[in-house]
């Protein structure tokens, strides 16, 4: 069970830290049109995490720094909960040993 959860955990953190980075890519297109299926898919699931962070964290020079901190907390996340030394990996290699 605890080996299912770190797996979908990490592949779940993975797609989000994947969308970020498309978001960054994306921020130097302007002009794309944001109906664009494609687009949107991108859009639609990190719009509600970077708009709040907008207004914490102006444009610095013009540029939005949000995607590149949401990278980063993301990757942070990930790796305290299912890297090599991470909460859940610690606990599997614990319950490995008990059984």
């Amino acid at each position: 069970m605890l080996n299912a959860s770190n797996s979908l955990i990490g592949l779940l953190l993975a797609a989000w830290t994947l969308l970020f980075l498309v978001r960054i890519v994306l921020s130097w297109y302007p002009q794309l049109d944001s109906s664009n299926p494609l687009v949107a898919l991108v859009l639609i699931p990190t719009e509600p995490l970077l708009a709040p962070t907008r207004k914490l964290i102006q444009p610095i020079g013009g540029v939005d720094v949000t995607p590149v901190i949401w990278v980063g907390l993301v990757s942070l996340m990930r790796e305290l909960l299912v890297g090599q030394q991470g909460l859940i990996s610690q606990l599997l290699r614990s319950a490995q040993h008990l059984a």
